[in-house]
């Protein structure tokens, strides 16, 4: 494993704007499998070869979620998009980058700008590949969704033994009405079934912002409780049962300071 960068770092929060974050980034071009698949279930997450995860001190908003494809049951609202994508042709490669995923990725991020007042991010092709196709190998692939000839949605996903990790997933704006965004987690979770893959980590559940909120309707779902070590257990809990002992925690006493540990 080449570790060449491991710093943390204050910054205005991007998911919840009235708080700072404080993030610890490592650069890792080289991060073997096995490692990546270590921090993944330990609440790292990745965009090229910089991992990260919150160290906030005061807040633990950021909150990892996973789906155990054994017991996961897609709710009717989940089942009608899946019925409205049946047509769509799915394709699994390795991460790639064309004119067209750049084209895609600039209209649904322009769209989400006006939407929903995302900060609006325009990517040349060396950003695009630096964020989601360089550091992944070998585990970095894509989930392409056409029509026919017209690419309609692109899912950025990580392949390992153990997890499957989606990564990031943008489609056209015009077809929102599908529900593209949904349909692709329940191929995510078809793709791991497939695979024999235990469990599909759906990144950061924070329930107050709307564009992350969203994943707790995927049930029954598992959050990780704090902020494990390499060399520790992680201590993944029911969701609802989390959300219980959360609020019975809040109502006891003052929210602790969250330190976490250099490993």
């Amino acid at each position: 494993m080449i570790l060449m960068l491991d710093v943390v770092q204050e910054h205005a929060c991007s998911y919840l704007p009235d708080r700072v974050a404080r993030m610890r980034y490592r650069l890792m071009p080289d991060c073997p499998p096995a490692t990546y698949e270590k921090l993944v279930s330990r609440g790292w997450r990745r965009f090229g070869a910089t991992l990260f995860r919150p160290t906030c001190r005061r807040c633990d908003e950021c909150l990892g979620l996973r789906l155990d494809v054994a017991t996961f049951e897609p709710n009717r609202s989940q089942r009608r998009a899946l019925r409205r994508n049946t047509d769509l042709t799915i394709v699994l490669r390795r991460a790639s980058i064309s004119d067209e995923h750049l084209d895609l990725y600039d209209r649904y991020h322009t769209d989400m700008a006006e939407r929903r007042g995302w900060e609006e991010k325009v990517f040349d092709a060396e950003g695009y590949h630096a964020t989601f196709v360089a550091g992944g190998d070998p585990f970095a692939h894509e989930l392409l969704y056409y029509d026919g000839t017209r690419l309609l949605g692109v899912a950025l996903v990580d392949i390992l033994p153990s997890s499957l990790s989606a990564v990031y997933c943008y489609y056209d704006p015009a077809e929102r009405q599908r529900g593209i965004g949904v349909f692709s987690v329940l191929a995510q979770v078809e793709l791991a079934r497939q695979y024999g893959i235990p469990y599909v980590y759906l990144g950061y559940w924070i329930e107050e912002n709307r564009s992350m909120a969203y994943k707790s309707r995927y049930r029954p779902h598992q959050i990780l409780a704090g902020r494990p070590r390499l060399e520790e257990e992680p201590d993944w809990r029911d969701g609802d049962e989390y959300r219980a002992w959360r609020e019975s925690d809040e109502t006891t006493s003052d929210r602790p300071v969250l330190v976490e540990a250099a490993g």
